[in-house]
């Protein structure tokens, strides 16, 4: 989990953050504390990471169960893969954060027919731009939306101007 450079740390008894350890470190170092306990109400023990990277301007502050520094970077470097997935999921896209569903079947079958529905957007992002149709829902210049947000542009298109919608997953 990334963290706040101000979040406390408590380690052997001792109580420090982030940024007692960042104001010693360069870009391309790594400074990890084991057993470190989190906040002030000393959750734990994790293992508390300081890690700048040498293309960005300050370090990263972490918060894991790993074992390891290098362990829970490598993770943390995947986690952008990912990432526009789980916005498209929530804030960006189907707000599914806003269902409330607490009860685990319901929220399997909501999580299959996002799922679902995910795929055949970002199809429809696909094919906007196999079709040509990214220059009317979108900017002429240039294109910087996710295959998702094309899709969902395109859907809105279509429906608003009653065209008829592709339903297929083929060219």
């Amino acid at each position: 989990m990334r963290t706040s450079k101000t979040s406390t740390l408590t380690w052997q008894g001792e109580e420090f953050r982030f940024t007692d350890v960042s104001d010693h470190m360069a870009p391309g170092d790594v400074f990890d504390v084991p057993g470190a306990l989190f906040t002030q109400r000393r959750h734990g023990p994790f293992l508390a990471v300081t890690w700048w990277r040498r293309d960005c301007k300050e370090p990263i502050h972490l918060v894991t169960n790993m074992t390891s520094a290098e362990e829970a970077c490598g993770w943390y470097r995947k986690r952008f893969k990912i990432e526009t997935l789980f916005s498209d999921q929530k804030s960006r896209g189907f707000h599914l954060h806003k269902s409330h569903l607490s009860d685990p079947t319901r929220l399997c079958r909501l999580l299959i027919a996002a799922s679902l529905a995910y795929l055949w957007i970002v199809y429809l992002g696909a094919y906007a731009l196999r079709h040509g149709w990214e220059k009317i829902i979108h900017r002429n210049e240039r294109c910087d939306l996710s295959l998702f947000q094309l899709g969902l542009r395109l859907l809105d298109h279509f429906l608003n101007e009653e065209l008829p919608i592709p339903v297929a997953f083929t060219p």
